[in-house]
């Protein structure tokens, strides 16, 4: 199969492959006439697999997925670069990196970066992705787009077929530009309709860490809370910890274990910060993974408590508008703070803990909320989802 990626136009470097035709769908499917990307974790037959790394990666199979898309209808146009490996939540990999859709200079989020952009672009109509930390709902929000994080292990979700950063905290999901095509894709999958839901009477906790986000996040925040309230839901501020001391021992020591081959060369490819991460993940031992784990049971304790008194929890879905490219610090109320921790300590808890999250736009430019809800109730949260969307006048 020809490679045509270098034949089109891409200055935002989103696509990682674009065969001379797409893999056309099934002429009859419910998803006929959608086009979707693929996000390069995704093992496609007769297509390459490099995960955006110049470093050698395991092979995970073909995606049932992707096959089952296919199936319905949707064809598939080519894969999209990521944050190496999946590692990292800017877009940058071995082959340049990928820019915002529509502002030079900043990034576009990741991992899936490639996946938000070829959707913000129109180039498809949704976007496989991927969600370990934040990757689908980062690149989401900073995009402009809806992104989608089912509940972990959700069966029309699989994660098969697709190279693994962190088994415990991975998921697959999509992107699109609205509600209702996301809807769509997880009805089609599903076999499902998505319900009707109303927002009067819904039970809402506000997660709005005090200092964790700039004056404009937080302002696009009290205004989607406001819009939810005028449309007869209750409101109520709610507190939830920083997991990062467990995220970050897991999702690290899981990763290098996926790539211990390529660890044990002295020179695999990757890019410094990838391969000095990779190797702090190999050199943890397995009794600090397991206080990682407790620490994690602990965390969803809490989780579903919250999740037992509230119907969903409204939280931001990054601290800042997009940053420049480069950019390792914020500057946040609580002053001075990596670009990382700033963003995973909001978006990390939930694929951590598995629960299901829509992130959508708010009518503050490149700023999205997270919208989240018990485990397993995936279809009642795209219904809140889109009755939300349907009442946010972004004009």
């Amino acid at each position: 199969m020809t490679d045509a990626t270098s034949a089109l136009p891409d200055p935002q470097r989103a696509w990682a492959f674009r065969p001379a035709s797409p893999l056309p769908g099934a002429p009859d499917g419910p998803l006929r006439g959608l086009t979707f990307s693929v996000k390069d974790l995704f093992g496609v037959a007769g297509w390459p697999l490099r995960a955006s790394t110049r470093a050698p990666v395991p092979d995970p199979g073909v995606s049932p997925l992707v096959t089952r898309l296919l199936a319905l209808g949707a064809s598939a146009v080519g894969k999209t670069h990521l944050h190496e490996i999946a590692l990292g939540i800017t877009g940058v990999n071995g082959f340049g990196g990928t820019e915002h859709p529509t502002l030079p200079g900043r990034v576009p989020g990741g991992s899936s970066s490639g996946a938000a952009v070829s959707v913000a672009l129109g180039q498809v109509d949704f976007a496989l992705g991927t969600d370990t930390g934040g990757s689908i709902r980062v690149p989401a929000a900073w995009c402009g787009v809806v992104g989608v994080k089912p509940t972990k292990g959700h069966p029309a979700w699989p994660t098969g077929g697709v190279l693994p950063l962190s088994v415990t905290c991975d998921h697959a999901g999509p992107l699109a530009r609205d509600v209702a095509t996301v809807t769509r894709v997880h009805e089609a999958l599903t076999g499902r309709a998505v319900p009707e839901v109303g927002l009067g009477g819904l039970r809402v906790g506000l997660w709005l860490p005090e200092g964790w986000v700039t004056e404009d996040v937080h302002a696009a925040l009290l205004d989607v809370a406001d819009t939810l309230t005028r449309e007869g839901a209750t409101v109520e501020s709610v507190d939830f910890p920083e997991v990062l001391d467990a995220y970050s021992p897991i999702v690290l020591s899981e990763a290098a274990q996926v790539h211990r081959d390529a660890l044990r060369m002295d020179d695999p490819g990757f890019l410094p910060f990838t391969l000095a991460s990779l190797r702090q993940g190999a050199a943890l031992t397995a009794a600090e993974v397991q206080t990682a784990q407790d620490r994690r049971a602990g965390y969803r304790s809490l989780l579903d408590d919250l999740l037992t008194r509230f119907d969903l929890i409204l939280a931001p879905a990054v601290p800042t508008p997009p940053p420049a490219q480069g950019q390792d610090e914020v500057l946040l109320p609580d002053g001075p703070t990596p670009l990382r921790r700033a963003v995973l300590r909001l978006t990390a808890p939930f694929s951590l803990l598995g629960a299901p999250v829509v992130a959508l736009p708010t009518r503050t430019a490149f700023v999205g909320a997270q919208l989240i809800a018990p485990h397993g109730q995936d279809d009642r949260l795209l219904g809140l989802a889109r009755a939300l969307d349907r009442t946010l006048d972004r004009a």
